[in-house]
Formats: structure tokens, sequence, C-alpha cells
């Protein structure tokens, strides 16, 4: 059987993401779909990264940064780019970058 495909894609998410723990809670949530990469916020009140892992787990994740978040975010839109097939992992584990 061959083995799933792996995706790298990277994420900017807009809305109320920063002092409401949407890293956190992101980094949460990545870690139970086996997903890598990181997050942080950026100087124009976004929440900036990357995230590798099998494709319909990257589905499952994208899906959650644009309805879900944290509890208390407003997520007005998510862009996502350079999604891209990868041999391999580059990160060991998803982080919040400071």
């Amino acid at each position: 059987m061959a083995a799933a495909t792996l995706l790298a894609v990277d994420f900017e998410v807009f809305g109320l993401v920063q002092g409401v723990f949407f890293r956190k809670y992101t980094q949460k949530r990545a870690k139970e779909l086996n997903l890598r990469g990181w997050c942080m916020n950026t100087d124009r009140g976004t929440v900036v990264g990357q995230m590798e892992g099998q494709s319909d787990m990257v589905s499952i994740m994208k899906d959650w940064l644009k309805k879900t978040g944290s509890p208390s975010s407003r997520i007005d839109k998510v862009e996502f780019k350079n999604e891209r097939e990868i041999q391999d992992y580059t990160f060991k584990n998803f982080s919040i970058k400071h």
C-alpha cells in the first residue's frame, strides 16, 4: 500500500486572533491531527504558520482554521499559500514561535 501523501501549506489567519489563545489552540489541534509545523503572531495582528502532514489531516486543519479557532477568537478570513507535496517532514513537532 502506498504511503499517504504528505502536504505542506503556509497559512495566515485574519480577525481577532491575538490575545485569545489562538496559537495555543492551533498547536493543540495540530498535535491531535499529527501535524507538524509552527505558528506565530505577526505585527499585523494576524497569526501565520506552516503545517505539514497527511493530506486528509491538513484538510481537517484548514477547515478548523477557517471555522473554529480558539473559543474567544473571531476569524474573518484565512489565506493558504504554497501548498505542495513533500517527501518527508521538515519539522519534528508543532511549535509556537515568539
